[in-house]
């Protein structure tokens, strides 16, 4: 089993003493992933821009999506998106929107079904226009915002307020750096990627409790003990656990990344890059070392004391 060690159990890294570069490395790649977003901003792919959506059934009992994707990139109709959807033979097609009003649009949908011809059936042809996609975006970034305001409030009655703002603080820091790199990269922007940074926010706030958990532990047991100190401590305690993760997290994402394909490469780019290079580093380089500037146990009583003795 000892072979099976990535961290050794009595690891007593200095990590709070990184905490005067992280923070400054952060806040400055923070604004300029804010830069980045309104002066560059986002390549919004087919469900926030609009365009074609079609829902096709290969007469195979397998769709070549392979094939498929190549016949209608020939048309060069510009973005063209294909997923697997209910069964093996099922496909949606996404096109992007074509310059020219509704009749493009038409034209659009006849080049398609010329190009498949009678390999498939046709269940449903709809055009997705700039209201709808930007309906989708609204929801989509209500959707984020409520998720971020849910953490806030699950850790403030979990924890203490600290807590739950120190958290918040690394969540957000995670979420717009991801989208300083979206920004960057120009990757897709679509629904994909709004489940993305859900998931991202999941993985990071995971790593994060974990955490949390043990400072809370460690604080009611060492009142004395200096406050970087303590942090090291918990950190240093769960860091086996948090490599362990990130190792196979790291590892199921390169595969999606590597050999994914082109239906699920912005979904792979953006997790990959959330958890892989933001969420740990985040986690003990961020939400750790913040709670010294938030007063995490220096007046807090209550929290600082032992189960046994409260109500003494």
């Amino acid at each position: 089993m000892r072979l099976l060690r990535i961290v050794p159990d009595d690891t007593k890294f200095d990590f709070m003493r990184f905490r005067r570069i992280s923070f400054p490395i952060s806040a400055l790649l923070s604004i300029l992933a804010i830069g980045l977003y309104f002066f560059h901003g986002l390549n919004f792919g087919i469900d926030f821009k609009g365009g074609l959506l079609m829902e096709v059934q290969s007469k195979t009992p397998v769709a070549d999506l392979a094939k498929m994707r190549a016949t209608l990139s020939a048309l060069e109709l510009g973005e063209v998106q294909l997923q697997q959807f209910g069964g093996p033979s099922n496909v949606l097609v996404r096109i992007a929107e074509q310059p020219g009003g509704d009749a493009a649009q038409q034209v659009a949908v006849q080049k398609v079904r010329g190009a498949l011809g009678d390999s498939v059936e046709y269940r449903r042809v709809e055009v997705v226009g700039p209201r709808v996609s930007s309906e989708l975006l609204s929801y989509g970034v209500v959707g984020l915002g409520l998720a971020i305001f849910g953490i806030l409030i699950y850790l403030w009655f979990r924890f203490e307020w600290q807590f739950a703002l120190g958290a918040m603080i690394a969540n957000v820091h995670d979420i717009v750096l991801t989208i300083g790199f979206m920004s960057l990269t120009q990757i897709d922007f679509d629904l994909t990627s709004i489940a993305a940074l859900l998931t991202i926010l999941g993985y990071s706030l995971n790593d994060t409790v974990v955490i949390y958990d043990r400072i809370r532990e460690m604080l009611r047991r060492y009142k004395k003990m200096p406050m970087a100190e303590l942090l090291n401590g918990a950190v240093n305690q769960t860091l086996s656990r948090s490599v362990i993760t990130h190792v196979t997290v790291t590892l199921a994402l390169l595969a999606l990344l590597i050999f994914g394909g082109q239906a699920i490469h912005s979904f792979a780019a953006t997790m990959t890059f959330g958890v892989v290079l933001v969420g740990t580093y985040t986690s003990i380089f961020i939400a750790a070392p913040i709670l010294i500037y938030l007063g995490v146990g220096r007046g807090g009583d209550a929290l600082t004391r032992p189960e046994s003795d409260k109500g003494k």
